[in-house]
């Protein structure tokens, strides 16, 4: 693993921004335009260090599904997650179910050494910079054409939707995001629905404040389509019901807000992607939870929830903080006090190769270890002003797309056998 200068495309920005990337330049407070797509550099990779990585996501995401099922039968431990008590049933359903997950993201620092990566959380419920990880493909094939990169996310996404409308009958899904995101949620969404779509749904895009509840049928239905008049049709009337419900939104806010008092009823009737039961895998009180299930595990470091205990130097994490916001690197003997709970995981150096501080976003698309993102930030807590810097593999070739369906083909076997 290594990082190198190389010189950008002409015309890169318009480039990016055609494929989709309208947020490839950050403004700072004082009105500059920062690249935040960065090809003026990329990391390199060998097949056995990649080979590497892929073998840690499958391990750390098989170990994940063990502590949900550890949390979700376990009152006691679910209590430490800070979710209502109540909301553990929702969360139970949905896993006693089966409900399909699409994807996540580990956040892993390693720098491509002898020692292991390490495990710094999953982003398993609403993991961004997805977009940029899907493009950077059209990237390596401009820039380092028959180049291979670890990046199977876009195939795979398209076969998971296949195979989950297949499996529920799907015809139409709705994908919900927060306007108050901005472009970045807005263009995920969007990215999400030409998938769906590309594996045969019909797709809408709709606001989560435009989601509303029928009480007298018990489900939720897209407001946007609601009629009114005495000539309208009463189905009309109600709106379209959500057959099933992409949305970049948590679970701990829904299930913590007013209208969340409607999905233990109703959530039958929707199919919810991702599904409740990612709500643990998104909340840093997993961290805890794998290093009380697996300690001293080579791809973990150790996290507690009561206390930094021994050791030196850590990082405290709010239980929902994303983006790195609200995360604190402490030192021997600074203290720490918050009125919200925390996870305090021993601090693990990140590597610097030039360009900033490393995090490799490593993708899990149903179940399956799907490629990477990688991001650089000056900050030693990778967060709003991190850098995403494209990657490729320096002794492999492109596969050709036979080659590539083939592979996604296998995987989804060995998965239907296993279940």
């Amino acid at each position: 693993m290594r990082r190198i200068s190389i010189t950008p495309r002409d015309g890169w920005l318009d480039i990016v921004q055609s494929q989709g990337l309208a947020f490839a330049m950050d403004e700072l407070p004082d009105g500059t335009r920062v690249p935040y797509w960065n090809e003026s550099a990329a990391y390199v990779f060998t097949l056995r260090q990649i080979d590497k990585l892929e073998q840690v996501t499958e391990d750390l995401y098989g170990m994940c599904l063990q502590a949900v099922e550890y949390v979700l039968d376990r009152p006691e431990v679910f209590a430490r997650f800070g979710l209502d008590p109540a909301a553990r049933q929702v969360l139970l359903d949905s896993w006693r179910a089966g409900e399909p997950s699409l994807y996540g993201r580990f956040d892993l620092v390693w720098d491509g050494g002898a020692g292991e990566p390490k495990m710094l959380e999953l982003n398993g419920d609403t993991p961004t910079s997805l977009l940029e990880t899907a493009i950077q493909w059209l990237w390596v094939e401009d820039r380092f054409p028959g180049a291979d990169q670890w990046n199977s996310v876009h195939d795979r996404l398209v076969r998971a939707w296949g195979d989950i409308a297949r499996a529920r009958d799907l015809t139409e899904v709705h994908l919900a995001y927060a306007p108050e995101g901005g472009d970045e949620e807005y263009l995920t969404a969007a990215y999400m629905a030409d998938t769906a779509q590309e594996a045969g749904l019909r797709t809408r895009l709709i606001a989560m404040g435009d989601i509303g509840w029928d009480e007298r049928h018990r489900r939720f239905f897209d407001a946007t389509s609601v009629q009114i008049g005495p000539q309208v049709h009463e189905r009309a009337r109600r709106g379209t019901a959500l057959e099933a419900l992409w949305k970049l939104y948590p679970w701990e806010d829904m299930l913590a807000e007013e209208f969340g008092r409607h999905l233990a009823a109703g959530r039958r009737g929707t199919l919810f992607l991702e599904p409740a039961w990612k709500a643990v895998l998104s909340n840093k009180a997993l961290l805890a939870v794998l290093w009380e299930m697996f300690p001293g595990h080579p791809n973990l470091l150790p996290a507690y929830l009561d206390g930094p205990r021994d050791m030196r130097d850590f990082v405290a994490k709010p239980l929902f903080g994303r983006e790195g916001d609200g995360v604190r690197i402490l030192r021997a003997g600074q203290e720490f006090t918050s009125p919200e709970p925390h996870c305090f995981q021993e601090h693990h150096p990140m590597p610097n190769l030039g360009g900033g501080y490393v995090v490799l976003g490593s993708w899990i698309v149903a179940g399956h270890p799907a490629g990477m993102g990688i991001r650089e930030d000056d900050n030693a807590v990778t967060g709003l002003s991190a850098r995403f810097v494209p990657h490729f593999i320096e002794d492999a070739s492109a596969p050709t797309a036979e080659q590539a369906r083939r592979w996604i083909d296998e995987d989804a076997g060995r998965a239907a056998a296993r279940s």
